[in-house]
């Protein structure tokens, strides 16, 4: 097993175990991020909206040294990090930046989890709004222009709709 510290991890957990593994992993002090996005769920006597991960049994952990990879790694609720034959999958910054950004907004933004695969689609700048500045890949799904932010090492994208009109060319 290879791992070079410093830097943004994903550990696979026990289902429906993510909220609490974060929340123990806070109190250790160890930084990590579980995205989620508030969805409305229907039962037959009730409806209620919830913060669901929009990865379920995964979570991110920033890792600043091997103690603390060996530490998530000890917790009952944590099966495995993520790998890649036996290297552990360390994501870039900026994977995180965008899924950050994503799950920060207001909740009226609709947000898509698709295991789908995408050509590649253009790069543009999100030029208004709260995602202002944001550079983005954009495609198209059903007719509806989308930004697209990939998650590879889950082999997830996430999908937000944008009207083109918040969109504009990025200079060269």
């Amino acid at each position: 097993m290879s791992i070079s510290v410093n830097g943004w991890y994903v550990v696979y957990t026990k289902p429906r175990h993510e909220k609490k593994v974060a929340a123990f992993l806070s109190t250790l002090n160890i930084v990590n991020f579980l995205p989620t996005a508030r969805i409305l769920r229907v039962w037959k006597d009730r409806k209620k909206y919830i913060d669901a991960p929009l990865f379920p049994s995964y979570l991110f952990i920033y890792l600043e040294d091997l103690e603390t990879y060996y530490k998530v790694l000890s917790l009952e609720a944590v099966l495995y990090y993520v790998k890649t034959g036996k290297e552990v999958v360390k994501v870039k910054e900026d994977v995180i930046h965008s899924i950050r950004l994503i799950t920060q907004q207001p909740n009226n933004i609709d947000i898509e989890v698709s295991d789908d695969y995408f050509q590649p689609g253009k790069q543009l700048m999100i030029k208004d709004g709260m995602l202002c500045g944001l550079v983005c890949e954009v495609v198209e799904v059903k007719g509806e222009q989308k930004f697209l932010v990939r998650v590879n090492m889950l082999q997830k994208n996430i999908l937000v709709a944008v009207s083109a009109e918040y969109l504009d060319s990025i200079a060269v």
